[in-house]
């Protein structure tokens, strides 16, 4: 197993990895074809990690060869964690927030409400909800989870 820091070399891959999982885990609750298949594209969410320095140093990726997931943090706060969808349930969404916890010292997150599968990921993983919740763009609600020690 290799959790490392990303590279600029990794940003591509990175936002395949994003645009991915958006559109395979959040487009059936949203169904928002002009976001999803539209304003949401690689080029401008690599430019996101290329134009931040601050991002990329904050984002890890599981490579084992390949990049097969990735996780993104703001201090203590989990702000994204997504693994290729043909390598899930390979504990490797396991390891990247284990290694997040344990080596960052980060505790917290928000969830998607309607996000069923993400949420049973994380309470798996130790964290539950803090009673926190987020409305965001008027129709997206997103609840905090914290690891409970």
């Amino acid at each position: 197993m290799a959790i490392r820091q990303a590279k600029i070399s990794d940003v591509s891959r990175i936002a395949e990895l994003i645009v991915t999982n958006y559109r395979t885990n959040f487009y059936p609750i949203f169904k928002y074809d002009a976001f999803y298949f539209g304003e949401l594209n690689v080029i401008d969410t690599a430019k996101e990690y290329l134009d931040n320095q601050d991002i990329l140093n904050n984002t890890y990726v599981y490579d084992d060869g390949v990049v097969k997931g990735m996780i993104r943090l703001d201090d203590k706060q989990i702000v994204k964690l997504f693994v290729e969808p043909q390598f899930q349930s390979q504990k490797i969404g396991a390891k990247l927030l284990s290694f997040a916890t344990k080596e960052k010292n980060a505790d917290w997150l928000w969830v998607l409400e309607q996000n069923e599968r993400g949420i049973a990921f994380y309470k798996k993983n130790g964290f539950d909800f803090t009673g926190e919740k987020m409305e965001e763009d008027d129709y997206v609600s997103l609840l905090k989870m914290k690891l409970q020690k």
